[in-house]
């Protein structure tokens, strides 16, 4: 039972009460979060998908990092290994899933073309060095990737960036580009505080949830395949959330693909380099159905992007799918 857990047993009221209090600080962080890269994409003129996938992606990936790091330095591999597996497919399925059911998402046809084939390439690459023993060789493998695909999104981002203001006389206008950077600091500091609360409100959810549960007498099986498994994906969940809620499609797509790519290319590498199990084979079950599993989910959602449109019936059957994983991983 893990530590936050263990400080809630016994008490429900307490638990009940920390799990409503996450939830509160979880909505709150993640609007502030999405409202904040919103306007830090309109103000620098960055394409919002670039800012879902860079900074959204890998701010939510926080948590699989953490816990990768923690459980390979433990040489609990699998765990670590596990939960960038189980993310994945909760990214693909079930946060786009619930997206959609909230409302139509809309992908831009480049997205189709660009970061979707990127994110795809970043998970089979993971999937194929799960495959064999844990070495450091597929670490710097995994990481130099990861710097080509974040080259290659940020350059594209580059492209369509805004130019500075031009004033009567031709020379940039200082007044307003200093409004401006005193703008987007402010902006990026909103960022940083919805980041840290969506992560501390996720991390208060899985230790109510997970209490709670505990104090109804559920099993820690049935804990572990619903409160837990979806607690490292809730940052995610509540960003996607509230940028379907204000129309930012774009920073939605991103924010999965981003994270995905991030959870194969950033945290697994620190599972392997970190680990203390180097040398040794991911459990079968973790490399061989799982991963199957995973590379499944991503192929699918790769093909509605294609679609440009994923509405309500795929959001409805995105769902089912995660809940069809998860029945089979249990098994």
């Amino acid at each position: 039972m893990p530590d936050g857990v263990r400080m809630l047993d016994g008490s429900l009221t307490l638990a009940l009460a920390v799990l409503v209090v996450g939830l509160v600080v979880l909505a709150v962080g993640s609007d502030q979060l999405v409202d904040g890269a919103a306007r830090i994409s309109d103000r620098l003129g960055v394409p919002p998908l670039v800012v879902g996938i860079v900074v959204i992606g890998a701010g939510t990936s926080a948590p699989e990092l953490l816990i990768a790091v923690l459980s390979a330095v433990a040489g609990v591999y699998d765990l670590g290994v596990g939960n960038v597996v189980g993310s994945n497919l909760a990214n693909v399925l079930l946060v786009l899933g619930v997206a959609a059911l909230a409302h139509p998402v809309h992908v831009p046809r480049t997205t189709a073309r660009r970061e979707g084939p990127l994110s795809l390439l970043a998970v089979v690459a993971f999937a194929w060095a799960v495959q064999t023993p844990l070495r450091r060789g597929d670490a710097l493998l995994l990481g130099g990737l990861l710097v080509v695909v974040l080259t290659l999104i940020l350059t594209r981002g580059e492209e369509k960036v805004g130019t500075p203001t031009i004033d009567d006389e031709g020379d940039p206008a200082d007044d307003s580009r200093d409004v401006s950077d005193r703008s987007v600091r402010r902006e990026w500091w909103r960022v940083g505080l919805g980041l840290a609360a969506t992560l501390a409100g996720a991390q208060a959810v899985v230790a109510g949830g997970a209490a709670t549960a505990d104090a109804a007498g559920l099993s820690d099986g049935f804990v572990g395949l619903t409160v837990v498994a979806v607690g490292t994906s809730l940052p995610e969940l509540a960003a996607a959330v509230q940028a379907v809620r204000r129309g930012q499609t774009e920073l939605l797509v991103g924010n999965v693909l981003g994270s995905n790519l991030f959870n194969a290319l950033a945290v697994g590498p620190f599972a392997v380099w970190t680990g203390a199990s180097l040398g040794a084979a991911v459990a079968p079950e973790v490399a061989g159905e799982a991963t199957f599993l995973m590379l499944a989910a991503a192929i699918a959602v790769g093909l509605l992007l294609v679609r440009e449109r994923i509405g309500r019936m795929a959001g409805a059957a995105l769902v089912l799918g995660y809940v069809g994983a998860v029945a089979l991983m249990a098994t």
